[in-house]
């Protein structure tokens, strides 16, 4: 059986990693597609040498757009790669054009795909993300769920359950692999910073970066914070671009950093407070207060389960939180599910779903179907 795994974003080659081991570990065969949407060097490269991941099979070199360009150079190009190898798999991950954009070529040329991190909802329409989650999710044959509230999404939207399965997170498997890489890593140091001494914040949605007046209350929110915990901001070139010399004191700006140094300063920090959906993820795993800087959040196992708590964007309810989670901070918890095992159920669900002729080698001790909404581990 041939499995083509899509990656486009950094967020998407975290969860790519495990995924594509794990398939290969049943016998299946992988080509790692890399669609091109973040291309540079320090939004792309150094993740794949931080996360030991192999070379992609092929470049779509997509490059940067609006929404429609994007995900039209994905699909144009997707399109002829796809009639070339002829899978009987495409795995996309997440909700970034790039995902869309394969997910709709799959379907359209009779190809059965799996997303992995189905069923997030935030209920918020104006972010693109939501978008391209509930179409991918409509598009596809196999949806696999972080959280028992992303399999409901999915059920309430008409999915049959036989398409849902319940498997974990991903990205917490490369997270609990690499982590002892992270910590080992020299960047505190290198930057001056003790463990606890410090918060980190990153800022990227257009809704906060992009609106004058929500990125004046927001950095005079920071400044304040600031001034009891000093922040650390690892900034993607435009938004940096943007603040140029808008910064409160107490905010240190750096450029985009690698997986591994993006965990050390998570695990570092005293408190996190972001706009990142995979960064809520990441600091409820590694038991550091988060403060979400969105009114919805499309991963409230965050919350309900972990260290995250939405704030929304007003200045003063901002504040407040800041110093609630200081002086009084939540106590560390993991959700369930988010164990390091994750890959292995997906790949264990496809071996046993796909239509294959002949069990793969190495597990003709594993028979009968599993149930989609049973954890397996």
């Amino acid at each position: 059986m041939h499995a083509v795994v899509v990656a486009g974003a950094r967020p998407n080659f975290v969860k790519a990693k495990p995924v594509l081991d794990a398939l290969e570990s049943t016998g299946m065969r992988t080509s790692f597609v890399h669609t091109g949407q973040h291309y540079d060097e320090a939004m792309s490269g150094v993740f794949f040498a931080d996360l030991d991941l192999r070379a992609p099979d092929h470049h779509l070199a997509a490059g940067s757009g609006s929404h429609a360009v994007q995900t039209a150079a994905v699909m144009t190009s997707f399109e002829t790669l796809l009639g070339r190898l002829r899978p009987d798999l495409v795995v996309v991950f997440g909700d970034v054009n790039s995902t869309l954009a394969c997910a709709l070529v799959a379907a359209k040329a009779g190809v059965r795909a799996a997303h992995v991190e189905a069923g997030l909802r935030s209920g918020d329409r104006s972010m693109p993300e939501e978008i391209n989650r509930i179409v991918t999710d409509r598009l596809c044959d196999d949806l696999f769920a972080t959280s028992p509230e992303a399999v409901e999404h999915l059920l309430r939207e008409g999915v049959p359950s036989e398409q849902v399965h319940l498997v974990g997170n991903v990205m917490v498997d490369t997270l609990l692999a690499r982590r002892e890489d992270a910590l080992a890593r020299p960047i505190l140091a290198d930057l001056g910073l003790r463990p606890g001494g410090y918060g980190l914040l990153t800022l990227h949605r257009p809704a906060n970066v992009d609106d004058p007046a929500t990125l004046t209350g927001l950095l005079g929110a920071l400044g304040e914070i600031a001034t009891r915990c000093p922040l650390v901001f690892p900034a993607h070139p435009r938004t940096a671009a943007q603040l140029a010399d808008r910064l409160p004191a107490g905010i240190r700006l750096l450029g985009p950093v690698g997986y591994l140094d993006s965990i050390a300063l998570q695990a570092g920090a005293r408190l996190v407070l972001t706009d990142s959906g995979g960064i809520q993820e990441e600091s409820t795993v590694l038991g550091v207060p988060c403060l979400t800087l969105r009114d919805t959040t499309e991963r409230p196992l965050t919350v309900t389960e972990g260290t995250n708590r939405v704030v929304g964007r007003d200045p003063a309810v901002v504040i407040a939180a800041a110093r609630e989670a200081l002086e009084h901070p939540p106590p560390p918890r993991r959700p369930a599910l988010w164990d390091g095992h994750a890959a292995e159920r997906i790949a264990a669900v496809l071996a046993r779903t796909l239509p294959v002729s002949a069990p793969p080698a190495g597990n003709s001790g594993e028979s009968g179907p599993i149930s989609p909404l049973t954890r397996t581990r």
